[in-house]
């Protein structure tokens, strides 16, 4: 393993590579300390190809040692073309990530390999997350695999779609009176009493590292070159920083070919302070979500700031979606593409929709939209879609109507 410590990414306060959240010192976030020295004279694009089929390729770039035996493994998920949805927005290039095809559908897979792992290194024997769905199944699915309990906490009133299939692997399921923000409050107040590894509050400094992977595999399948532009959805800002993070570090090691990409991100109005910041040049302000995009509705995002200054170092920018947009977004990936992501999809399409109007991504250039997670698990805001024509049990009766309606 090359991770060395933990760093505050604001003080610079050292911490060991434990079971901590947050700095001693001024409680900002932590970040692995790696030795890139080595990591320059070791990682080739070569070593890199020959790795496994999963994330666990880019295990040195991670703050944990790969599992012997990877169970479950995921990552190294499909970066398809699409050109008819290209077309209609206008731009020259246009590519998914579909990290659907993880285990449990969503990129929550990724971060919870790494934050379980760290667990497993520190004995620890139960996973825990506050969650607003997607992440929950991870967590239970992980569990599962290699044998842990799992105990996840998330707002009482999510969608049945995401409890239902994070419920089926087994997990203690709390569900909370509140939103995300009261479960994370929650799930931060245990971790100092529980000997759980609650992913995204103690194994947190690891769990985010797990989003670079997005990073490393779309340059790889790009041939080690960059996109010019990657649209990515806003919730605690987390993913937002860390694909940046993934790039530069790309670039620091002589692997990636030309600049990094410009970031486009995306929230819904409904709970849009990141979105705010950005276009007010201010600091983010915490908000009551009330959106229809749940995964991405938190409130106080511990990353938000963090978000903005990405958006800005890569000449990117963030945008808010209407909510009634969102469902319209999901149908016209869904038709054009044959893709069908959840509601956090619909919101990024939408920023990058915004983006192109206003002239921030050009026509020339190749973009990569990440789908983050599968619409099965939000069939709502597309339910207007479903508008079957009734017919009677008749061939002769259909065609006539059809050949009329010709």
């Amino acid at each position: 393993m090359s991770a060395l410590s933990l760093s505050c990414r604001v003080c610079g306060t050292e911490h060991p590579l434990e079971a901590v959240g947050t700095c001693s010192r001024c409680f900002g976030p932590l970040d692995p300390v790696y030795d890139w020295d080595r990591l320059r004279a070791s990682v080739t694009r070569e070593r890199l190809a020959a790795g496994p089929q999963s994330l666990w390729r880019y295990a040195d770039l991670l703050p944990v040692d790969a599992p012997e035996e990877p169970r479950l493994a995921p990552g190294l998920t499909p970066l398809v073309p699409a050109p008819r949805l290209a077309e209609e927005l206008g731009v020259r290039e246009l590519w998914l990530k579909l990290d659907t095809a993880n285990p449990t559908h969503s990129f929550k897979d990724r971060v919870v390999a790494v934050a379980a792992r760290k667990a497993q290194e520190l004995g620890l024997t139960t996973l825990s997350c506050s969650s607003t769905g997607n992440l929950a199944g991870a967590v239970a699915a992980r569990a599962a695999a290699e044998g842990m309990d799992a105990a996840v906490f998330v707002p009482a009133d999510l969608e049945p779609e995401k409890l239902a299939s994070a419920a089926a692997y087994g997990p203690t399921i709390y569900a909370v009176d509140g939103h995300y923000d009261h479960c994370s409050r929650l799930s931060v107040e245990l971790s100092f009493e529980l000997p759980w590894g609650f992913v995204n509050v103690n194994l947190r400094s690891y769990y985010a590292e797990g989003s670079k992977t997005l990073a490393y595999e779309l340059a790889e399948q790009l041939g080690w070159r960059a996109p010019d532009v990657v649209a990515i959805p806003i919730a605690s800002g987390a993913l937002f920083h860390k694909v940046g993070q993934g790039f530069a570090e790309l670039r620091s090691l002589a692997l990636l070919d030309g600049p990094a990409p410009r970031q486009v991100g995306g929230q819904a109005e409904g709970c849009e302070p990141v979105a705010t910041a950005f276009r007010e040049g201010a600091p983010v302000t915490p908000v009551r979500p009330d959106s229809i995009a749940r995964s991405l509705a938190i409130g106080n995002p511990a990353d938000g700031d963090f978000a903005v200054a990405t958006a800005r170092e890569t000449g990117g920018s963030i945008h808010s979606v209407a909510e009634d947009a969102v469902g319209e977004n999901m149908a016209l990936l869904a038709r054009t593409t044959g893709v069908f992501g959840e509601t956090a999809t619909g919101v990024t399409l939408g920023a990058l929709r915004a983006a192109v109007d206003a002239g921030e991504v050009g026509r020339d250039d190749r973009v990569v939209l990440l789908v983050t997670g599968d619409g099965l698990k939000t069939l709502g805001p597309v339910s207007f879609t479903f508008a079957p024509v009734h017919i009677a049990a008749d061939a002769d009766a259909f065609l006539d109507d059809v050949l009329e309606a010709a």
